[in-house]
């Protein structure tokens, strides 16, 4: 075993796929391959599930992934002692629903850091991929919610996966909307109320189970509905076409400006927003740093923090 086919092994999760880490590594996709063959070989176990839809870290990758980790974080110190190298660049990845308080907890953690150089990813993605990034370790950190309707079935799939979820604070349904929109002068929406508006929503593609909508309430029958795919094309139809969607209440300034409101509405169901994490493997010192900007967010916004330790 080297430390090459370690940086290799890393590389390819971060990536997704041989190939992509291949033309990063500046080397071909074949022995890249052999590498990561060789290396299984004298480890006698299978790193990845390869299939014809690519590859994933089988259960023993995900452990020996950890291991990887810890011998590049523990060698790059070793470096830096004995050849007075600068410190090395921080890499994190983070996989979240559309919140704009887990953007603004992004923005801080990168400001934050002190080091020369980095590598950060924020993923704004569908709920399954979320859980697949974390349980493959493209992500450390995924940002979903649970309530009583789905974490029966989302519950299950963690725990297949040796996903743990993290509460980090509860809240009410609210309805986000044009500060145009007549609705935005109420004071509390009634379900009624949206009866003639548009739903906005984002799609989950392939698993577009109820289960897995990023929006509470999913079951409900409503007339108009369009889905979309990301936060910006979300809030530009909620103005042009007086569309409504359903979250958490959590409005940035900086990131939506004057135009969108949020108002309450009156339905009796919570939602409980917070991370999950690989229990396979310690989150590094960049994801522990958004962990706690993420609650200092949150926080200053009047939300009480579940606390739990990790």
């Amino acid at each position: 075993m080297t430390l090459q086919q370690l940086i290799y092994l890393t590389k390819i999760v971060e990536c997704g796929s041989i190939n992509e880490a291949a033309k990063q590594l500046f080397v071909t996709q074949p022995s890249l391959s052999k590498a990561i063959k060789d290396l299984e070989g004298e480890m006698g176990i299978e790193i990845f599930n390869r299939s014809s839809r690519g590859i994933s870290l089988s259960t023993d990758g995900v452990e020996f992934l950890s291991y990887a980790r810890q011998i590049l974080e523990q060698a790059d110190l070793l470096t830096q002692r004995y050849k007075n190298k600068k410190k090395s660049r921080q890499i994190c990845s983070v996989s979240t629903q559309h919140y704009a308080f887990a953007v603004n907890a992004f923005v801080s953690l990168i400001k934050s850091e002190d080091a020369e150089e980095y590598e950060f990813t924020l993923r704004e993605t569908r709920t399954y991929d979320i859980i697949e990034d974390v349980s493959n370790l493209r992500s450390e950190v995924g940002i979903i919610y649970l309530n009583e309707f789905n974490n029966k079935v989302i519950g299950k799939i963690l725990r297949e996966k040796h996903l743990e979820f993290y509460p980090l604070f509860e809240a009410t349904p609210h309805i986000f909307v044009s500060s145009k929109n007549p609705l935005a002068k109420k004071e509390m929406v009634e379900l009624s109320d949206l009866e003639d508006y548009p739903c906005l929503s984002f799609e989950q593609g392939t698993y577009n189970s109820f289960y897995f909508s990023e929006e509470i309430l999913s079951t409900v029958y409503r007339k108009k509905n369009i889905y979309v795919s990301d936060r910006a094309t979300l809030f530009n139809l909620l103005i042009g076409l007086n569309g409504y969607t359903i979250s958490t209440g959590i409005l940035s300034k900086d990131l939506n400006g004057e135009n969108i409101v949020s108002i309450p509405l009156n339905v009796d169901d919570k939602m409980t927003i917070g991370y999950i994490a690989n229990k396979k493997t310690g989150l590094s010192s960049a994801a522990k740093m958004y962990i706690r900007k993420l609650k200092e967010f949150i926080a200053g916004y009047g939300f009480e923090i579940i606390e739990q330790k990790v």
